[in-house]
């Protein structure tokens, strides 16, 4: 279905709109205009801004005639919460009303339980929505506007709540009642979106919502964004996971990147994404033939749920020489791709660095965000005392050597991991070179049926899944997995990745969109990312980081602090890009420690369901401080908010100082090494 916004056409052939948020106060006219103008000649197809009352109304239509004026007719989208009247008054400017099912009907955010004994109760309390949509529907009808019925996982009302419990579902239900009221006037230009913070809640939840319009006979289009995703390349990251996955899907018709950045930054990840996805398409004569060439297989897939496949981890085994445990990792593996020179006298100290291990008088030991296991495609020589000492110790704390079983064959290397292709394992019955420790197997996707089915009986710790580039990358690794599932193959399957772009938000976007896709889906127990050509533009340590930035995005292992951070608008109550700065820099040594920071009230308490703590502003000058969804400090002047943010973290025995955190990991280690 084609939906109209001004000079912009949404869904059905129309190209993938590209959209973003001004940060201006509303109300400063000249302030948006020039910000909305800025956003224009970027490159984006529509902007919204955000109406808390009458004020920005009015602001609005000045707005609107000023870029008439200045020969700018990009369409502009009213941001409303809470207001039924006043988005009444925007849309006689407006081209396009974003109405929130959670506050727009309710007039506040609470989560006081209600019960309903049965579904015919729960719909019984749809009057007062009607009453306050249907003013709406009708001037939006008569006025040719468009409207957006924009879900969010943080503002679900407290009835939806009580219902369908804080899911994906009750997400669909929330937005689907919104479009009947709008059906039944016979009023049918609008998108929905299902908006959250956590690329899981927010893919399942447009999944969900295509597969009950398939089932509805609708074909309304989609806005796609992940909310709150924050800021750089983690930023980036988590909207190419969440975006990435469903634009592979085929779902999508317009994308917004929510940065806590400029909105002008917003549009190159907007953009690329779409490009991405664009060239994905079947109608795309190359995209088409890569997903041809894939051997066919049945998608299993139960969208109406998440269920993460766990491959199995190396089990030690009597008589093995080192301990093979510690070679992938349960909540999800990294591997590295380094070269025999970093093992040099002069590099390996550095080399420790990169990879995340700690040390003490020289040797190297894991830490949190240690890379697992490395592959080495060339070794140093066994003449090579001080490399092959270097590598010996990366083995004694368990991480896995990895090197191609020819290479083992020419100069062996004890304790190694001998990789080969499936063919050669098969050939040679998975017979190890002399010296290795375990075999790991590569699959491109153009093997037999068969021939993947004997992974089972080869038995290798794991598999490096690396699809051939004449293959969709997407279908080739969805047969592998639907394969290893029907005939209960539970070897750990590691996503190879390849790249040669020199650029850290490119690399972040094609790894969100990439293999983000698969971990979506449940699909892959860890990433190994190789930079591959003449020039390697990144360091170990870069894509070590990055690497753990794309397991925790898809909810797998936690290394650091997480931040649900929202991308300002004009409701901020506080520079939100420099309180987030503070925060990250005062408590992102904390794994496992999640901190919502929210420029204002419209959001934050929901999306403290995914958090420990929230830093939520109220009121100009001060901000709240939550525990959960639980306020437990109220009008804290912004000055004093960031220490006040850490005293609540050490009320709740989940802080550690900087200093004394490395000093106890430092004198343990040295004890070890005495040892």
């Amino acid at each position: 279905r084609t939906v109209t916004c001004g000079p912009v056409k949404f869904g059905s052939e129309h190209p993938i709109v590209r959209q973003t948020m001004a940060t201006t106060n509303t109300a400063d006219v000249d302030a948006t205009v020039e910000q909305v103008i800025r956003c224009a000649d970027k490159g984006f197809d529509l902007v919204r801004v955000t109406v808390q009352g009458r004020r920005e109304a009015n602001a609005c239509m000045k707005i609107r005639e000023t870029l008439f004026k200045k020969g700018y007719d990009i369409p502009l989208c009213a941001d409303m919460h809470f207001q039924p009247k006043v988005a009444l008054m925007v849309a006689e400017c407006l081209e396009k009303i974003r109405i929130n099912p959670g506050n727009f009907a309710d007039g506040r955010k609470d989560f006081d339980e209600h019960v309903y004994e049965t579904e015919e109760d729960y719909i019984q309390e749809r009057g007062y929505l009607v009453e306050a949509m249907i003013p709406l529907v009708e001037k939006c009808k008569e006025l040719e506007r468009c409207m957006r019925i924009g879900t969010n996982h943080g503002s679900l009302s407290s009835r939806v709540l009580s219902f369908y419990g804080d899911s994906p579902r009750g997400m669909v239900e929330s937005a689907i009642e919104f479009a009947d009221i709008c059906r039944s006037q016979d009023f049918h230009n609008f998108v929905f979106s299902m908006k959250a913070s956590n690329p899981l809640v927010m893919v399942q939840s447009y999944r969900l919502l295509a597969a009950e319009m398939y089932r509805l006979g609708w074909d309304y289009p989609l806005h796609l964004g992940v909310t709150e995703a924050g800021e750089g390349e983690d930023g980036r990251m988590k909207s190419a996971i969440g975006i990435g996955t469903l634009l592979a899907d085929g779902l999508g018709d317009t994308v917004r990147v929510s940065l806590t950045e400029d909105p002008e930054f917003e549009y190159e990840p907007c953009n690329r994404l779409s490009e991405i996805a664009q060239s994905r398409l079947a109608s795309n004569e190359d995209a088409a033939a890569r997903q041809k060439a894939v051997k066919s297989y049945v998608d299993t897939r139960d969208i109406t749920s998440f269920a993460r496949r766990h491959g199995d981890l190396p089990a030690q085994e009597e008589g093995d020489p080192v301990d093979v445990r510690g070679f992938l990792h349960r909540d999800g593996s990294v591997l590295a791709s380094v070269s025999p020179e970093m093992f040099s006298k002069e590099n390996v100290q550095y080399l420790y660095q990169e990879l995340g291990c700690k040390t003490a008088v020289g040797m190297p030991f894991k830490d949190i965000a240690t890379v697992d296991s490395i592959l080495l495609r060339e070794i140093p020589p066994s003449s090579d005392t001080d490399a092959r000492t270097a590598l010996r110790r990366l083995i004694e704390v368990s991480m896995g050597v990895i090197v191609p079983a020819e290479e083992l064959e020419k100069d062996p290397l004890p304790n190694a991991v001998a990789l080969m292709s499936l063919e050669d394992a098969i050939a040679k019955e998975g017979k190890l070179p002399e010296g290795a420790v375990r075999l790991a197997v590569t699959l491109s996707g153009l093997e037999d049926d068969e021939d993947i089915i004997k992974v089972k009986e080869l038995g290798p710790s794991m598999v490096l899944l690396k699809p051939d580039p004449s293959l969709s990358h997407l279908h080739a690794s969805r047969r592998v997995f639907e394969l290893f599932k029907s005939n209960e193959i539970n070897t750990a399957v590691i996503h190879h990745f390849t790249t040669e772009t020199d650029d850290s938000n490119e690399l972040a976007l094609q790894l969100g969109t990439t293999i983000g896709s698969q971990l979506t889906d449940g699909n892959g127990d860890g990433i190994l990312i190789e930079q591959i050509g003449d020039q390697k533009h990144f360091g170990v340590d870069f894509v070590r980081t990055t690497s753990f930035s794309l397991l925790q995005g898809s909810r797998m292992r936690n290394t650091k602090t997480e931040f649900v951070s929202c991308p300002s608008c004009g409701r901020t109550l506080f520079d939100l890009q420099e309180t987030t700065a503070k925060i990250q820099d005062a408590t992102g040594h904390l794994p496992g420690v999640t901190i919502a920071v929210m420029g204002c009230i419209v959001n934050g308490p929901g999306e403290m369901a995914d958090a420990d703590f929230g830093y939520v502003g109220t009121i100009p000058g001060k901000v709240d401080l939550y525990y959960g969804k639980e306020v437990v400090r109220k009008n804290i002047p912004n000055d004093d908010a960031v220490d006040s943010l850490i005293d609540l973290i050490k009320e709740y025995d989940m802080w550690k100082d900087k200093e004394e955190e490395e000093e106890q990991e430092a004198e343990v280690l040295e004890e070890v090494a005495v040892a």
